[in-house]
């Protein structure tokens, strides 16, 4: 109601403007005598005087009053009043209307009575095709004069002054009835003249003898009045029932009586004053309504697509260009490195030659001279100063087996006892350098990083990398004779980076599931030291994944009891998170990225920043080499749709993206999974290295072979129910089954024939008294550990009685089975994913004392690797956003064929059409951001890689999308439709909309799961623009209405599209944004609206990246 009344009081105001001009001309006029007005001097200066006064006068009332209460459709009231009455250029029909009534025009004209009472009328009958005014003081049942018709009006007298401003009372008017003057409207049920506005055409009227109608205003005459005529124009409305007072489509009128065809070369739209220069490369004929812009439309695509095909190609070329140099480089350095190595080899091959040509000679001499037998120093080694012996006969009676000699000597070492290796063995030595063959150079730790500082070429650095490398092969070679010098030797070198220990005690671990009461791991004991290969191992549903997630703090919905120590003290593990690794078993890499890309960023984010470049390349260098991944290293990985690597390499790369964070705790599931023999030994050396470097590894591992089950140093077997069957070294455990009276058969696979007699598909032998159930109960037996109620209520005749609280102090809980009602397991149920997400959040924001002493690269370094990982994903996707691209534009050409920008609804339709199409499409794209790699999301962030910088990264790459699919979608939409708005305006409003709905997709892809995610996308746009569209006659709908995106998007698009209409159109546009309820000034604040649910919607996905994990 009070912009119905604010529209009212305007229009009055503007038309009291209008009229003031005749009564301020009245004192004048009374001067004169009528016939003077013949004289053509005296009429201009009689007008132009009267006009004059109506400006001053019309200029004061606009700024105090109309501004004021007329807000909501009027943005500049001087504006609109300029296009709307100034008749300054052209004021000729008020002087023919002045002659033509002898001088009575001002009492003819309407007064704020009268318009009050016209307009309150027409406004509350906008619905009806026609407008029919109420009974008035002059026009009526009893009083029905001519000037009550159509197109005519009547005089108050010439002796009569009217008060133009009285608002209250209608004046007497039903003298001298006439028609109504040209460039003024009479409306039918008044006996007064309003002046037309601009942009109108109201000529007088011709009776139409065929149709028997007043042409073009379509009233009839009133019966039985021979003497009465068509009249003038009749109403001045909306274009659909007041249409005929408009200037016709393909003409212009520059002044409301006076009608133009357009010229060749220019268009005229309905209610133009002028004609509009068309645009180039366009054709305009003569009467030509708009012109056809549609090559705009296809230059724009086009340079688009040229842009857009220039920018993917440059950038991948410039990609491949960048991988070449970066290959060749490395191509270089491997060849400069191989030559070196193979001339140093040539010099030791001489070297030998010599040698043992020069024995061969002694000997001979000897033979000749005396028969003194001499010793061949080249094979005997004196091993801690101790007498000469045959070094394989020392080693057969001496050493322990290689992989647990190794891990032994580490820890003697890394618990302080510097032995130097000069004492341990005295071998003759290589050359240290392969660079220029100089046997003189010492790799100490001084000369090495200056070394580096001189390091900066491509080249450079990859020849610095191999050539260490090299240098670690030949320190290897030893080890592979599995003499002890080697092991030693790789344990002690100097080069090698010594990292933080992490020792892990398990003191009666159990974990159990909250919502089954299930035990899932019941009193595991035991410990995994650094510098060993732990192996677990046992039959499905053992609790193997488990107990890893227990150690790794990644158990979920359970209850965690008994003592886990870090080091010998009670720590939490993700104190430890930068220096500690977890393979899961799932294959977990980016599939549209090669391997070394996926290795490269996982050392950029998660080595330490204080890591130099060189030192860098050599770590992932490394690891490539090691793992056996230099001929693939430049392919893509591959995912499901697009093929790759094989799945033994792919399961290595998993592996590597742990391996090169240089890790001090490396947790690995099922790591050997679906790889063969030789791949298997070929991970399993690598970790080997990895554990000379003091690393504590841990490994799930399902059926290994003999040869690989004797790489591990420990095994930990465990029985179903997550029991304890053995936990100590490798090679003593056939040794304890043996002494249990579980012999393994000849050629049977030792773990094998342990899991087959833990599943209780095979029975030990028949001299073994003990089942596969008592096995648990004789290891805790054997290890002197308390037994728990349970089990000795199990096993209770086969032990003496115990008492229970003097053997066992751990967690004696029991569970019942007790049936529970549907309400009550509902209950539960809901319980338990209530403390189950509960402990989500609370780890995920729980914050723990960094104790890895390590030093990662900071949020916004993290996000700059992060943009250029994207990047790469996203031009590779290019055909994908192609795509996409050219749905956009067919939906843009189809909906602005469609949809035409018509007058009548500012072009509302079309605006809707495009707000579902827009936001449907450009949802369904931006799922793909974040629904496509949540595994890999979840395994980056349990590692320590910042969610800010992947989330801010991935969401600056996808702007790149929200500015150009508005353009894509406006060159053909903007150009088939042709709307009155400009295209700036329009593209504002669309690309504020594209960023709302993708962060509203964001949102959707993080709490869904991909297909209701996308069923959402699909359904939210089409079902909130429905409702935004519905009429607004309830507090209700309209407060819903108000916070729906769509609502703030086609408000927008009306208001930009409103502004450009005015003149005659202003009725127009007053009553359609009072039939919809929005306001001219609300632009920016709706633009404003639509940013800020957009940015709401991203801090509400960021949110569920922190707490949303997988069960």
């Amino acid at each position: 109601m009070k912009r119905l009344k604010a529209f009212k009081w305007f229009l009055i105001q503007v038309l009291i403007c209008s009229s003031l001009q005749f009564v301020q001309s009245q004192e004048v006029f009374d001067n004169y005598n009528t016939t003077q007005l013949d004289d053509p001097a005296i009429l201009q200066q009689f007008t132009k005087f009267v006009y004059q006064r109506l400006s001053s006068i019309t200029s004061n009332l606009i700024h105090s009053d109309i501004a004021k209460r007329a807000t909501f459709c009027i943005t500049n009231p001087e504006d609109d009043w300029n296009r709307s009455f100034n008749y300054s250029e052209n004021v000729d029909f008020l002087s023919k209307c002045i002659v033509k009534t002898k001088g009575d025009l001002p009492n003819r004209l309407c007064t704020a009575a009268d318009l009050k009472f016209y307009f309150s009328n027409f406004i509350a009958r906008k619905g009806t095709a026609a407008t029919y005014l109420k009974p008035n003081r002059n026009c009526n049942i009893s009083t029905w004069v001519s000037g009550c018709e159509p197109g005519w009006a009547c005089s108050v007298g010439l002796n009569q002054r009217l008060d133009f401003t009285n608002s209250r009372e209608m004046p007497a008017r039903t003298l001298d009835c006439q028609p109504c003057c040209e460039g003024f409207f009479c409306p039918q049920g008044l006996t007064c003249m309003i002046p037309c506005p601009l942009g109108s055409y109201c000529p007088l009227a011709t009776f139409n003898v065929t149709t028997g109608l007043c042409d073009p205003y379509l009233y009839q005459l009133p019966p039985g009045k021979q003497d009465h005529t068509c009249g003038g124009a009749n109403i001045w409305a909306d274009v659909n029932r007041g249409g005929a007072m408009f200037c016709s489509a393909g003409s212009y009128c520059p002044t409301n009586t006076e009608e133009k065809s357009c010229s060749s070369g220019n268009y005229c739209r309905m209610g133009s004053t002028s004609q509009t220069r068309c645009y180039k490369l366009t054709s305009c004929d003569a009467n030509t309504t708009r012109q056809n812009i549609t090559a705009y439309g296809l230059v724009l695509i086009v340079a688009t697509s040229t842009l857009l095909f220039i920018f993917y190609n440059c950038s991948e070329k410039v990609m491949i260009i960048r991988e070449r140099r970066y290959a060749k480089s490395r191509e270089v350095a491997v060849r400069s490195v191989k030559d070196n190595v193979q001339t140093q080899a040539r010099w030791i091959a001489a070297k030998e030659a010599v040698k043992k040509r020069a024995v061969e000679m002694q000997s001979q001499l000897s033979s000749t001279f005396s028969r003194r037998n001499i010793i061949m120093p080249n094979k005997h080694v004196r091993i801690l100063n101790q007498t000469e012996v045959e070094g394989d006969d020392y080693l057969h009676h001496y050493l322990q087996p290689y992989n647990s000699s190794a891990s032994q000597q580490f820890d003697a070492a890394s618990e302080g006892r510097e032995t130097e290796p000069s004492d341990l063995y005295e071998i003759e030595e290589c050359s240290d350098s392969f660079k220029d063959s100089n046997p003189d150079i010492k790799d100490t730790e001084i000369k090495k990083k200056s070394k580096e500082k001189h390091i900066r070429t491509d080249t450079q650095i990859f020849k610095f990398a191999y050539t260490q490398l090299e240098k670690e092969k030949a320190q290897q070679q030893p080890n592979k004779d599995l003499t002890f010098s080697g092991v030693i030797s790789m344990a002690m070198r100097n080069e090698t980076r010594r990292r933080p220990r992490i020792e892990i005690t398990f003191r009666d671990l159990t974990v159990t599931l909250k919502q089954k009461k299930k035990h899932l791991l019941s009193n595991v004991t035991g410990e995994i030291r650094p510098g060993r290969i732990t192996a677990l191992m046992g039959p499905s549903g053992a609790g193997k994944t488990t107990l890893l997630s227990a150690l790794a703090g990644k158990t979920v919905g359970c209850t965690t009891t008994g003592l886990v120590l870090i080091n010998g003290k009670v720590e939490s593990i993700r104190s430890y998170k930068k220096i500690v690794g977890f393979v899961p078993q799932d294959d977990v890499v980016h599939g549209n990225l090669t391997v070394e890309e996926n290795i490269w960023f996982s050392a950029r984010c998660r080595l330490s920043a204080d890591l130099s470049k060189v030192d860098k390349v050599l770590v992932v260098e490394r690891v490539i080499e090691s793992l056996g991944l230099q001929p693939v290293r430049n392919s893509l990985v591959g995912t499901v749709e697009k093929r790759g690597i094989s799945g033994g390499q792919r399961k290595r790369v998993n592996v590597g993206l742990e391996l090169v964070m240089e890790p001090s705790l490396l947790f690995l599931d099922e790591p050997t999974s679906g790889l063969d023999s030789s791949s298997s030994q070929l991970l399993l050396r690598a970790l080997r290295r990895e554990a000379l470097e003091g690393v504590n590894i841990v490994a799930v591992i399902h059926q290994p072979s003999y040869t690989l089950f004797n790489m591990f140093d420990d095994l930990i077997l465990l029985a179903k129910g997550g029991l304890t069957v053995y936990h100590g070294p490798v090679r003593e455990v056939e040794e304890y089954f043996a002494h249990l009276g579980v012999n393994v058969p000849e050629r049977v696979n030792p773990p094998d024939y342990f899991i087959d007699v833990l599943e209780g598909m095979i029975k030990p032998s028949t001299s073994s008294s003990v089942s596969y159930e008592e096995l648990p109960l004789r290891w805790m037996l054997h290890k002197g550990y308390p037994l728990p109620p349970d089990m000795q209520k199990k096993f209770s005749g086969l032990m003496p009685e115990v008492d229970v609280s003097s053997t066992y102090q751990g967690n004696s809980a029991s569970f019942g089975t007790e049936q529970l009602s549907f309400w009550g397991e509902l209950w539960q149920n809901v319980k338990y994913k209530v403390e189950a997400r509960c402990d989500v959040v609370l780890n995920n924001f729980m914050r723990s004392k960094d104790m890895s002493q390590r030093r990662t690269p900071s949020i916004f370094q993290q996000y700059i690797y992060f943009l250029g990982r994207i990047a790469k994903q996203r031009l590779r996707e290019a055909r994908i956003q192609a795509i996409d691209y050219l749905i956009l534009l067919l939906a843009g050409a189809c909906l602005g064929s469609i949809a035409k920008a018509s007058d009548e609804s500012f072009g509302a339709p079309g605006y809707t059409y495009t707000i579902i199409a827009t936001s449907l499409l450009c949802k369904i794209a931006a799922l793909r951001t974040f629904s496509l790699d949540k595994l890999q999301y979840r395994r980056e962030r349990a590692s320590g890689i910042s969610t800010l910088a992947h989330f801010v990264a991935k969401d600056t790459i996808d702007h790149f999308n929200t500015l150009i699919k508005p353009l894509v979608y406006l060159s053909m939409f903007f150009f088939f439709s042709n709307p009155r708005s400009s295209f700036l305006d329009n593209y504002i409003v669309l690309l504020c909309l594209i960023y709302c709905v993708t962060g509203i997709a964001y949102a959707l892809a993080i709490f869904l799961e991909p297909g209701p995610s996308q069923l959402c996308s699909v359904l939210l746009p089409v079902v909130l623009t429905l409702l935004s569209t519905q009429p607004k006659d309830s507090k209700f709908m309209k407060i819903v209405t108000d916070l729906l995106y769509p609502s703030w998007a086609l408000e927008a698009f009306i208001v930009s599209n409103a502004r450009s209409y005015y003149g005659v159109w202003l009725i127009q546009r007053c009553g359609a944004l009072l039939k919809t309820g929005y306001d001219l000034h609300h632009w920016a604040l709706r633009i404003s609206l639509l940013m800020l649910a957009g940015g709401a919607c991203r801090a509400l996905a960021f949110f569920g990246m922190l707490t949303l994990e997988k069960k």
